[in-house]
């Protein structure tokens, strides 16, 4: 198992950065396929952006792509999200998740497909 731990989120303006990480317990971080998701309040747990075990892959959202990217460190046990040219759509607790993929290349973009959650944190984005 893996224990999520997601940091980094707070309040900004609108075209704003913010930086968020997520660190893993354990020592088998890389044999996870990692991925952010994030929810608004009245709406369901939508994709952000996925990387493959190796970090060689990534798939991102139409709403988030050019201006978000997902990198992770497996020597550090975290994948991180730097979020650029923030919008006030953007605002929503944001989630990590992981899963145990067999295939280095593999990204997973559906919330079902992912065993270990984090427990979130909030980005707000202000006009």
């Amino acid at each position: 198992q893996v224990q999520l731990v997601e940091s980094g989120g707070g309040l900004v303006q609108a075209g704003g950065s913010l930086r968020l990480s997520c660190a893993a317990s354990g020592r088998t971080f890389s044999r996870y396929a990692m991925g952010w998701f994030r929810q608004a309040p009245g709406k369901e747990r939508e994709f952000v952006v996925a990387i493959s075990r190796s970090g060689g892959s990534t798939y991102y959202a139409d709403s988030v792509k050019g201006r978000f990217t997902i990198s992770r460190d497996n020597a550090k046990n975290t994948v991180y999200l730097q979020m650029n040219s923030l919008k006030p759509e953007d605002t929503a607790v944001y989630y990590c998740a992981a899963d145990i993929t067999q295939s280095l290349a593999v990204v997973i973009t559906t919330p079902g497909g992912y065993d270990y959650w984090g427990q979130g944190t909030q980005v707000t984005v202000s006009s």
